[in-house]
């Protein structure tokens, strides 16, 4: 069963918060670290409140009351949150302080913030929200889990507005700590909120989810036999990091117009919520934006095919088709 959405929103290193598509002004990344561009969050958080967030809750209340703006929804039936490292900021302040405060007399609230569940906890509270509430941390499959949920949830009950969404964030220590490791040599790190309303009613639709794919270090046969398996694909949108990964993969796509998009948000473990909200821009708007550099002939755009790729080892394919 396809998922059809209703509303979006994305925070990232882009000016996309305010506007339905990508903007003709892109923001290019100056050095390893590709930092969001945050809105003023007074606009949709009461300012007693922000002082009590970190940046990873503001980016996804904000991103979710965004596109519950746009779909007209109130309270959601269902809130499923994908993010991959959580709450980075909280947990750096309490591991800091527990060194610091040698392991005494520690102050509980940036433990208790710092799970990954605060995310989507926070929104419920803040939209009296009781319905199902869930939250995936499955690392770079962290928003396809959260899809497979939401089409799940689709199924039982089509009539359902499900909030969905993938967020994750960079602090100085994650990032330092990450760089030691030698992981953004050839990648830049990235960070970002992007928030759907869904279900499986296609009225007002802006776009359809059609099918979710995830693959952890396959071989290429495996994955030569899944691209060619699928049908009508008109543009796909690839998330790499190396010109050796990207060579392999357009080789498995030779007919298919291909373009880009971790340039324009930096490599993180849910970039792929960024690229559905991209993706459904373009077959919303049927406008590529430049951007995207697409390379291929390209006559129509019903059907896009996201194959992101996280360092090589964990794969995942969405097929989203215009409404």
């Amino acid at each position: 069963m396809a998922l059809f959405i209703k509303g979006m929103a994305n925070i990232s290193p882009q000016a996309t918060w305010s506007v339905p598509v990508l903007p003709d002004e892109i923001a290019v990344a100056s050095s390893d670290r590709f930092n969001a561009l945050e809105p003023e969050y007074a606009q949709f958080i009461d300012p007693k409140n922000i002082r009590r967030m970190s940046r990873i809750i503001k980016f996804g209340v904000s991103a979710a009351t965004l596109a519950l703006r746009e779909a007209k929804v109130t309270i959601p039936d269902a809130i499923i949150t994908g993010t991959g490292y959580g709450c980075l900021e909280d947990t750096g302040t309490f591991l800091s302080r527990m060194i610091e405060n040698n392991e005494v007399a520690l102050n509980p609230t940036p433990f208790i913030q710092s799970t990954h569940n605060t995310i989507g906890s926070q929104i419920a509270l803040l939209l009296q929200c009781q319905g199902y509430n869930q939250t995936y941390a499955h690392g770079a499959f962290s928003f396809e889990s959260t899809l497979l949920d939401a089409i799940i949830q689709a199924e039982e009950a089509p009539e359902k507005n499900i909030l969905l969404g993938g967020v994750d964030e960079i602090t100085d220590v994650s990032h330092a700590i990450q760089k030691r490791f030698g992981i953004f040599r050839d990648a830049v790190n990235g960070e970002g909120a992007a928030f759907f309303v869904a279900g499986g009613d296609r009225v007002n639709a802006i776009a359809a989810i059609e099918s979710v794919n995830t693959f952890y270090k396959p071989d290429d046969s495996h994955l030569r036999s899944y691209l060619q398996s699928l049908e009508g694909v008109d543009l796909v949108l690839l998330g790499t990091n190396t010109k050796q990964e990207n060579d392999a993969l357009i080789k498995m796509l030779p007919t298919t117009a291909v373009g880009y998009f971790k340039h324009l948000s930096g490599e993180y473990p849910v970039a792929s919520a960024f690229a559905v909200w991209l993706a459904a821009t373009v077959l919303r708007s049927q406008v590529i934006p430049s951007a995207i550099c697409v390379k291929g002939e390209l006559k129509s755009i019903k059907k896009i095919l996201i194959l992101n790729s996280y360092f090589d080892t964990h794969y995942s394919a969405i097929v989203m088709s215009a409404c």
